[in-house]
């Protein structure tokens, strides 16, 4: 397994493209790896044929682990029994008495390692909640997550298979139905919901699994909704400031840098300088604890062909001019969407920005990113008539005019408090000399 970044510690093998016997060539692709931040394809290290996979599909193992064997060319041939090899190293499913059709299913389901872990059960709020709702014992849910930790869908699976148990309990093949000795309305009837037939003309439904990225997204957003006391506010905000530096850096900005210069840049400056005022929404919450982070690092979320998000950083953002943080955060949304980025490259982040603002949309209510404590959701720029005051009083403009959206925890700081961030971001963008800085 090898290492993918300085904060990765293991990494799933999500797929083999070779199977013990077939030839393969250096840099030829051999399996692909997963891990909590990115997908990323392993190249072969050397030419020769595959003799032994020690590691099969679905299992998490550490940076370091030997995964497979190669033989090159004119060196002896591994013993044959190590083909066999996928199989022992597959995730077992624990034993569990299928009652029932649904039953069954569940039981197949793998379970890579004991869901305990250091001699500590390692539970999601998710799961906690459903455990305490259901009356489960989560020690007896085997475990598909990452390092046989419960999961949603275990619990939801395990849930599903003891009502069906209750419901049709499974006799012998053999065995005489017992009389029963307790009149019918012993038992309380479970509501059935009306199925209703699809019109013949729409055809089959289609299902599609899910892909890695939308996955882990879906997994990772839903812990954060059901954790988190999210609160939002919104505030509009005046680029006229802004517009005068991109209509100053004009066609030569692309001509040089090979990329339009967007809003989002001038924005991730504006948010940088207030969350150093602001330092309480640059934090995360642990435990009792509130724990403020002494470096500004801006995630920036990307949207993946409509295939999911990614959250590349843009690290030390104060310590960086202008110019610096368009082509990083450019450079950063390119390598996401090619697949090409480090897994270093999505960690660390302390505050996130989420940019809608490109489909033009108006208002975005975003998830806060966990273990952050807010995100800010860029929504798209319209010209608007706007009040102006000036020397000779009021008058009415026609200025881009966008919205500023804060999602923040609420565990974390007051409503006061996250307005007050936002006005600061609104006069920093309104107000700054951005022509000046674009020079820098």
């Amino acid at each position: 397994m090898p290492q993918l970044g300085e904060t990765v510690a293991e990494g799933t093998v999500s797929k083999w493209y070779k199977k013990v016997g077939d030839a393969i060539k250096a840099d030829e692709t051999l399996f692909d790896v997963e891990t909590d931040k990115v997908n990323t394809e392993i190249p072969s290290p050397v030419a020769g044929v595959l003799t032994e996979i020690r590691v099969a599909e679905g299992v998490t193992a550490k940076v370091g682990v030997v995964l497979a064997v190669i033989t090159e060319a004119g060196a002896a041939a591994a013993p044959s029994a190590t083909a066999a090899a996928p199989a022992a190293a597959s995730p077992v499913a624990a034993p569990v008495q299928a009652a029932s059709p649904a039953a069954g299913a569940w039981a197949a389901r793998p379970s890579a390692v004991p869901a305990k872990v250091d001699g500590s059960l390692r539970l999601s709020p998710v799961v906690r909640k459903l455990a305490a709702e259901h009356g489960i014992d989560p020690t007896q849910v085997p475990g598909t997550g990452r390092d046989g930790r419960v999961t949603r869908e275990d619990m939801l699976a395990f849930v599903e298979a003891r009502t069906s148990q209750a419901v049709a309990p499974a006799l012998p093949a053999s065995a005489p139905a017992a009389p029963s000795t307790r009149p019918a309305a012993a038992t309380p009837a479970l509501p059935v919901a009306p199925v209703t037939a699809a019109p013949a003309s729409t055809g089959p439904s289609e299902r599609i699994r899910l892909n890695p990225i939308r996955k882990r997204t879906a997994e990772h957003l839903a812990r954060a909704w059901v954790t988190v006391p999210a609160v939002l506010q919104a505030i509009e905000v005046d680029f006229h400031k802004v517009d005068e530096a991109r209509k100053a850096a004009g066609s030569g900005w692309k001509a040089r840098e090979g990329f339009s210069l967007t809003y989002l840049p001038f924005i991730a400056r504006a948010v940088s300088i207030a969350l150093a005022k602001f330092p309480r929404l640059n934090s995360s919450v642990d435990g009792d604890e509130l724990v403020l982070h002494k470096r500004i690092n801006l995630g920036i979320a990307v949207d993946m062909n409509f295939d999911g998000l990614m959250v590349p950083v843009v690290k030390d953002v104060p310590s960086k001019s202008l110019p610096q943080i368009a082509r990083e955060v450019n450079d950063l949304a390119q390598r996401a969407r090619a697949n090409r980025l480090k897994p270093d490259d999505l960690s660390e982040a302390t505050y996130t920005l989420s940019n809608s603002g490109v489909f033009g949309t108006a208002f975005t209510a975003p998830i806060v990113n966990v273990p952050q404590v807010a995100i800010l959701s860029t929504d798209g720029v319209q010209k608007k008539p706007v009040v102006v005051e000036g020397p000779a009083g009021d008058s009415i403009a026609i200025r881009p005019v966008g919205m500023l959206a804060q999602c923040f925890d609420h565990r974390a700081v007051d409503g006061a408090y996250s307005a007050a961030f936002l006005k600061e971001v609104k006069t920093v963008l309104e107000t700054r000399h951005w022509v000046q800085d674009l020079e820098a």
